[in-house]
């Protein structure tokens, strides 16, 4: 059987000199899928994201990308490689236009940008609307469009999602998971933690349900959705 596309691959370590969070914890996506990390709070989701990025030491396991070992790379060099992550707060230059912000995004690249900014104006068409306003002024979902866009510059192979539906509406969150499983149809991976457990899971291609930073349960978004254990434990019966 292939390897995935992008695999943290039996994870142990945390932040600095401090204790494991993660314990063993594997977390894999393939192109053109949805794989949801969900969980408790506490539970090491971020910080199973953040482990694929290169921002904490692991100190067992590896993290591949298309075969390729980058467990030793910085996250600069990691995007560099073709990972796009948005993080969950401080995401966009509030002070900047939502296009300097898009601009900004494609900060590695050195062809012509204007065939990408299209596409993602396409995505989001809200944003060709405010492209001149200060990204600051945007409401949440808005902003949260903004990041999103901005990573998409990179023209990443892979694009990871931090809390992306954090302090929205739910109206606002279902259009952001539309225009999510949209980018996943152009081909790319997407890599996602999410407190709304049970709306992620309904498009997800594969779950990962961690607890204390381990592997409790995995399997496709509908397997977990129709586990009793999951449903009683995490998704409230």
């Amino acid at each position: 059987m292939a390897e995935p596309f992008l695999i943290g691959d039996a994870m142990t370590g945390g932040y600095g000199a401090g204790p494991d969070i993660l314990h063993s914890c594997t977390i894999a996506v393939d192109p053109g899928q949805i794989a949801v990390i969900v969980g408790p709070n506490g539970a090491g989701k971020s910080t199973g994201m953040k482990a694929v990025f290169g921002m904490l030491n692991l100190r067992k396991g590896s993290v591949r990308l298309g075969g390729e070992d980058i467990t030793h790379l910085t996250p600069q060099e990691r995007v560099v490689k073709g990972m796009g992550f948005v993080p969950q707060t401080q995401n966009i230059f509030t002070s900047m236009s939502v296009e300097e912000n898009l601009e900004m995004g494609a900060f590695i690249r050195r062809d012509d940008i204007r065939e990408t900014m299209e596409q993602v104006y396409d995505l989001f068409p809200i944003l060709r609307d405010k492209r001149h306003q200060a990204a600051g002024e945007l409401s949440g979902g808005q902003r949260q469009q903004v990041a999103v866009g901005r990573a998409l510059m990179t023209k990443p192979k892979v694009l990871m999602l931090d809390e992306p539906t954090a302090g929205v509406s739910p109206i606002v969150m279902d259009e952001l998971f539309d225009r999510i499983i949209e980018v996943a149809r152009t081909g790319i991976p997407i890599l996602m933690v999410e407190q709304n457990a049970r709306q992620a899971l309904q498009i997800a291609d594969r779950g990962y349900v961690l607890v204390q930073g381990r592997n409790a349960y995995t399997g496709s978004g509908q397997e977990l959705l129709a586990d009793p254990e999951v449903r009683k434990s995490f998704l409230g019966g």
